[in-house]
């Protein structure tokens, strides 16, 4: 297992984060699992036993569930505090009230609390804001974050599913205040996927904000488990074949999987770790994170750390995900290409 920095805080993770929305067995909200308290347990151990230093979940899956599951298998695994990174998010509808989501000052400090008191921990090393609201204004929301790691609740914060520049908004107010900063974006990145290309990536790496990768195989797609009917559409057993999500190109993605099979076959792994090993070779990826509920899954997931693709492999995969140039982005560069040759490159001192 590799490890990196989470973006330009000093917070070492490892380059695969377990994803813990799996856990739990009680209904709720958009997706419906059914792992126990014992199975959930088993994968934190194979995790951590593995190098995984990184584990990601939240207050929305299974209503709370995914929590409760996660702290009692760290106590029972007698995991030492200090050796492993808690992430955990705040925002989702956590009832029916009017004050029961969002990123208002209330529901934040509030929820913050009930998260804790699930993971049985007196604070988690990421807190993030889990999406947008448009309702409370970007500062309260920002403030209440400042507040949470002054108290000692969370040690860094971070946001997931923000447009880029909502977050470069947000970074000139905590700027501005002297807040903490947000230290990562959990976001949507697969092969097929490339969309955050087009502004989060130039954003995270201008500022230097970690990314955190969710549905790296495009909610199963890139898996090579499902095939194509007439049509082109999904068919097969699993949930992609069930629920449309996340939103993917269905043709440039059964195209990615075409193309990484031989490169799975050649080396004995399955093609879910060559599409993770493509987002571990990406410079702006801080971790990736993997969602299981079986352990032999996990296994095939661990398995790209081990891999490193060719220079050929690489290009292959960047020309069947690349995307057309959009407004500005063929401006800019139509224009940087055009002026750049006016300007002299800048002569050392004699």
């Amino acid at each position: 297992m590799r490890y990196n920095r989470l973006g330009n805080s000093g917070l070492v993770v490892s380059e695969l984060c377990l994803g813990a929305m799996t856990f739990g067995n009680k209904p709720s909200g958009f997706f419906q699992h059914d792992l126990d308290q014992a199975g959930s347990t088993a994968l934190v151990d194979q995790a951590l036993e593995a190098g995984i230093n990184f584990i990601d979940t939240a207050n929305v899956y299974s209503a709370g569930q995914s929590e409760e599951f996660l702290g009692q298998a760290l106590k029972d695994l007698g995991t030492p505090r200090d050796k492993v990174v808690i992430a955990t998010k705040g925002m989702g509808p956590m009832g029916e009230g009017p004050n029961d989501s969002g990123y208002s000052r209330y529901h934040l400090l509030h929820q913050v609390d009930a998260s804790l008191k699930r993971l049985q921990l007196d604070h988690v090393d990421l807190y993030q804001i889990h999406g947008w609201d448009p309702h409370t204004p970007m500062e309260e929301g920002l403030r209440a974050m400042e507040d949470i790691v002054r108290s000692g609740r969370a040690r860094y914060v971070g946001v997931s599913n923000w447009a880029a520049w909502q977050i470069a908004k947000a970074l000139g107010i905590q700027d501005r205040h002297g807040w903490d900063k947000y230290a990562s974006l959990q976001a949507f990145y697969a092969v097929s996927g490339r969309a955050l290309e087009r502004e989060l990536g130039p954003l995270l790496e201008s500022e230097g904000l970690g990314l955190m990768v969710w549905s790296p195989l495009a909610g199963g797609l890139l898996s090579g488990k499902y095939a194509r009917d007439e049509e082109g559409k999904v068919s097969g057993e699993g949930r992609r074949a069930k629920i449309d999500f996340p939103r993917v190109d269905k043709a440039t993605s059964f195209a990615a999987v075409d193309a990484m099979l031989p490169m799975a076959e050649k080396r004995g792994v399955s093609v879910a770790a060559i599409a993770l090993a493509w987002l571990l070779h990406r410079p702006v990826v801080s971790s990736v994170i993997v969602g299981v509920k079986r352990a032999e899954q996990l296994s095939q997931n661990l398995a790209a750390s081990e891999i490193e693709l060719t220079s050929e492999e690489l290009a292959e995969l960047e020309a069947i995900g690349a995307l057309e140039p959009e407004y500005p982005g063929w401006a800019i560069a139509s224009q940087t290409q055009r002026h750049g040759f006016r300007v002299s490159p800048r002569r050392s001192p004699k």
